[in-house]
């Protein structure tokens, strides 16, 4: 790779990086000059943005349907929908930055634009920065209890990219951070946290592990090569049990949140359940990909990751029928 860029009629894909989405937007319709800083926030991946908003979308719905939904909700849907986008592209940027030496090594990494040197670090620095602010402003729009935890949620952002270097359960810190959003939803439209929030979020959190485990088994023998740590190197060949244990554990601690939130309101029965309805389709979509998982396919691993916006979306869309189901009969 070359820092150099050449007009959409010279080569529209010059630069793309190695796991893009193929024929995604960034190499087709964004501006030739943009191209190196929306690939360094991945925004020519789109998975992970969907990751970091769907925890977000399960708060802000179990919480409406506890409690009934607010108008306040289509401006908590969007404004997260807009931030996870930005803190996305802000969390990656500072991962790219932070791994710059380690992706140069990684076959599926090192045409990332800062090892292939598309964007330097100070560009990249100063890029980072600038989605954060943009983050902070909506962020700064929502109930105060929300803007604290989300200047907390700052705080696992930064230690991510550390945690492969010390731990073989860095998905864990991936976790903390992705998941973030389950709190954050909740209490923008609460007002207080709850323990179904917390439930919530552990949920979230494990489904992180499941996910990224299987991500992480893309890299495992470059990573074995340069030292880098993960789950995926850690259970190897007993893959498969561990997922499937992550699988039921975040089923169940869904299972604890909605029931938590739900019983006490002495909720409609239709509206528990439509959102109970949310865990068993979640954990359905998640034995699915574990009859297709084959951990020693890179493209299997790359596929079923990806799907896993899939997983949480329908989760979100039954706990939002059974907030939709609240408004109309509470």
């Amino acid at each position: 790779m070359t820092g150099k860029f050449e007009t959409p009629e010279a080569g529209s894909h010059q630069g793309q990086v190695a796991d893009a989405v193929s024929g995604n937007w960034v190499d087709r319709l964004a501006p030739p000059a943009t191209r190196p800083y929306l690939r360094l926030s991945r925004a020519d991946r789109p998975a992970g943005t969907w990751l970091l908003l769907i925890p977000c979308l399960w708060g802000i719905a179990l919480a409406a349907a506890a409690s009934g939904p607010k108008w306040l909700d289509l401006w908590l849907v969007a404004g997260c929908a807009v931030g996870a986008f930005l803190m996305r592209g802000a969390g990656c940027t500072w991962n790219d930055i932070t791994d710059r030496k380690f992706d140069a090594e990684v076959a599926r990494t090192r045409s990332r634009p800062i090892p292939s040197g598309q964007v330097t670090v100070k560009g990249a620095v100063i890029w980072m920065v600038a989605q954060i602010a943009l983050a902070a402003l909506i962020l700064f729009s929502f109930p105060l209890p929300a803007i604290v935890l989300g200047i907390v949620a700052l705080g696992p952002v930064a230690i991510y990219p550390f945690a492969k270097r010390f731990t073989w359960w860095p998905q864990v810190f991936l976790g903390i951070a992705f998941n973030w959003g389950a709190l954050l939803g909740w209490v923008a439209h609460s007002g207080s946290l709850h323990p179904a929030a917390v439930l919530l979020y552990l949920s979230g959190l494990v489904w992180t592990l499941f996910y990224d485990t299987i991500y992480a088994h893309q890299d495992k023998e470059d990573d074995a090569l340069i030292g880098v740590k993960s789950t995926a190197r850690l259970f190897g060949a007993d893959s498969a049990k561990w997922l499937g244990g992550f699988l039921i554990v975040s089923v169940a601690l869904m299972t604890a949140a909605v029931l938590w939130a739900l019983l006490p309101q002495a909720a409609d029965p239709l509206v528990l359940i439509l959102s109970l309805a949310a865990p068993w389709a979640f954990g359905w979509h998640m034995l699915w990909q574990l009859r297709q998982l084959d951990i020693d396919d890179s493209d299997t691993c790359l596929r079923l990751f990806r799907a896993n916006r899939d997983t949480g979306l329908i989760a979100a869309l039954f706990l939002a029928a059974g907030a939709i189901v609240q408004l109309i009969t509470g």
